[in-house]
């Protein structure tokens, strides 16, 4: 009889669990395919069919602004139910919210609704060198140093981490490293005080250089102030911004976005290619044209969304280029896609096929799954390269993403973000 009990209660019990693994990947689900953001275009009808248990109150203190399956509600909550097809229009742009319930009893969470004016860029795909400052002294690390008396010190233990910026020593503000390097070496071994930029907030900290071996004064710091590369210019404008890369610029050592003071983009010859294969990422090998003439723009952003800034009014687009509408997420299908690029010579649109695509926009860089499809780039570069990042991606003659990733164990693969996370740093 007890053998018994017991024996129930590990069914009871495994039956809990199950239910409740149930009910987690249930959840799970849908939080995956709810995207956090919506956006639609002012004046233009969008279809939705999420086939979700989810019901939703958008709240908007503007009657009559927003219509849902072609009728307007003359109320400061508009339901809609996600379990079935929807449509969205708005007469006003603007920034609403949607709280959705689900099974239209339980708070889940809440999105937002942004109405946007139609868009229109000129989709680019041209190699550009980036040239960029940071905003400080980007420190990479520390280590061990060996004094002039044989001992080993790290005077910045403790003091200074990885991902600091280095923003002025001894009161005075420094941009460079030569700049530090000369005011460590002028101290002659007492304390210096540096001001450091950690996490947005700003700290004081105290280091005592160590004299070494040759006579220069150290802190055992490894430091950086500048960055170049190669990448692809995503879009420009019709009034005149750019955008690039479709991911922000990270430091190599540390991964960390970084902190820019200014940058520069500028035209760039591919003069080789390092093909991709099973577990070795390909590469663009290219030549910065450095120079006035070949400035194409300011750099002002380093997002995790891309590069942005204001394009140099010397510079010429290709007249041929046309601009084209930007497509929201909820607009692309599985399927034929093109990426524009210019990996022979010049620019061509080449066949890809998007294979998923992630409304939930959990890491806004890889919302797109592409597979290269096209012969001739395979050829060419063996799939995506290194340098290829911000090849616009065009669908149904819209713009509606850039490559941001390859797949380092399949070449032919990788990852693309919408156009709209891009145009968000537009607006």
């Amino acid at each position: 009889m007890r053998k018994k009990k017991i024996y129930r209660r590990v069914l009871f019990s495994l039956f809990l669990i199950n239910v409740a693994a149930i009910i987690f990947l249930g959840i799970y689900y849908i939080e995956k395919n709810i995207p956090d953001e919506i956006k639609i275009l002012k004046d233009r009808q969008e279809i939705f069919d999420f086939n979700m248990p989810l019901k939703g109150n958008i709240e908007t203190e503007h009657i009559g602004v927003i219509s849902v399956n072609d009728t307007r509600v003359p109320s400061n909550q508009i339901h809609i139910d996600l379990s079935e097809p929807f449509t969205l229009q708005s007469s006003q742009t603007g920034r609403f919210n949607i709280n959705l319930k689900l099974f239209g009893i339980f708070n889940f969470k809440k999105i937002s609704l942004d109405v946007i004016d139609t868009v229109e860029l000129i989709p680019c795909g041209i190699p550009i060198g980036i040239s960029v400052e940071t905003d400080g002294i980007l420190v990479l690390g520390n280590n061990r140093i060996t004094g002039a008396d044989g001992l080993n010190y790290e005077p910045a233990h403790n003091k200074l981490k990885s991902g600091d910026y280095i923003i002025s020593i001894n009161d005075k503000k420094v941009m460079h490293k030569e700049e530090l390097i000369e005011e460590i070496q002028n101290s002659q071994g007492k304390d210096i005080k540096l001001q450091v930029r950690r996490n947005g907030e700003i700290i004081s900290v105290s280091v005592t250089p160590v004299k070494t071996i040759n006579g220069d004064y150290k802190i055992g710091t490894w430091i950086r102030d500048d960055t170049q590369g190669i990448g692809t210019l995503t879009f420009i404008s019709t009034n005149g911004y750019f955008g690039a890369l479709g991911h922000g610029i990270t430091d190599i050592d540390t991964g960390v976005l970084m902190e820019i003071n200014n940058g520069l983009i500028y035209d760039a010859d591919i003069i080789s290619i390092v093909k991709g294969k099973e577990g070795e990422p390909g590469e663009l090998i290219g030549m910065i044209k450095q120079g006035e003439r070949h400035k194409i723009g300011y750099i002002t952003d380093n997002t995790h969304q891309g590069i942005f800034g204001t394009v140099n009014r010397k510079y010429k687009f290709d007249k041929d280029f046309q601009p084209l509408k930007i497509g929201l997420k909820q607009e692309i299908k599985v399927g034929k896609a093109y990426i524009r690029c210019m990996v022979e010579g010049e620019i061509k649109d080449y066949e890809i096929e998007i294979q998923k695509v992630d409304m939930s926009n959990s890491n806004h860089s890889k919302g797109l799954v592409i597979k290269i499809t096209d012969q001739r780039l395979l050829n060419a570069t063996g799939g995506i390269v290194q340098g290829m990042s911000g090849s616009p991606i065009i669908q149904n003659n819209k713009i509606i993403g850039a490559v941001t990733h390859v797949f380092i164990q399949d070449s032919t693969k990788g990852y693309g973000t919408f156009i709209e996370n891009m145009v968000n740093k537009l607006e």
